[in-house]
């Protein structure tokens, strides 16, 4: 089985007035929208992995508020250093074709933001290029069924 998943890509977000107050909720000062570079992200979905796996559409649903908060870091390497990014917003998105699994493909998409400061000048670059567009997600599981 050859597994294929699309990354939304750093697809941009727009500093709107609403996404700003969502932002602003994670941060310490009023950030401005001159201040953050706001992108969206596809962090798991229904569809089968690799690994003969998915998380189904109520999983989904379930895990979309706990990403709010979270930090984007880069290799899975859980030190403050490696802190990229943070997930402000989340939603379940339904699309109208069928998973491998005959169900109606979702995915879980997270709104996320960087400062624009001179360290994360290449790192947008970087996400605005395409180069940086794929993301993972670690989580543990009671059990798996």
């Amino acid at each position: 089985m050859k597994v294929e998943k699309e990354a939304l890509g750093g697809q941009r977000v727009e500093p709107t007035e609403e996404e700003l107050a969502l932002v602003n909720r994670q941060s310490r000062k009023e950030l401005t929208a001159a201040e953050v570079y706001l992108f969206a992200v596809r962090l798991c979905d229904n569809e089968i992995d690799r690994d003969n796996e998915r998380f189904p559409a109520a999983t989904l649903e379930e895990l979309a508020p706990l990403f709010v908060g979270r930090s984007g870091l880069f290799d899975h390497q859980w030190s403050t250093r490696n802190q990229a990014a943070r997930i402000y917003r989340t939603e379940v998105v339904r699309e109208s074709w069928m998973t491998e699994a005959g169900e109606p493909y979702c995915y879980l998409k997270g709104c996320a933001y960087l400062l624009r400061t001179e360290g994360n000048r290449e790192l947008i670059a970087a996400i605005e290029g395409g180069i940086k567009k794929e993301v993972s997600v670690g989580c543990a599981v009671e059990r798996s069924v």
